[in-house]
């Protein structure tokens, strides 16, 4: 029977990467941008904002923002939640420019 010291510990599955808020698409203006896009939308990321394009002297560059739906529910409530704390603050007539 072998010592239990020399046995392998079982491996854990690694945990599920958990998906960003945000990302940031960048690169030249082709299929394989699109694509990268698209696989973006397709794991149920948003488009957040136009498109940005420059050009560096030999190509097209752009930029795509995308976000997760409920990062952006999230960052609103956020949002709604420090304007109602703001709101039922009292004023002592003193305040940042």
């Amino acid at each position: 029977m072998p010592d239990a010291s020399t046995q392998a510990a079982p491996s854990a599955a690694p945990a599920p990467e958990e998906k960003l808020a945000y990302r940031l698409f960048t690169g030249p203006d082709d299929r394989a941008f699109c694509e990268r896009v698209s696989a973006a939308l397709a794991e149920g990321y948003v488009l957040h904002g136009s498109p940005a394009a420059t050009f560096n002297g030999s190509s097209v560059i752009v930029a795509q923002a995308v976000v997760l739906p409920a990062a952006i529910a999230s960052a609103d409530a956020a949002v709604a939640s420090a304007v109602d704390d703001l709101e039922n603050e009292e004023f002592d007539g003193e305040g940042h420019a």
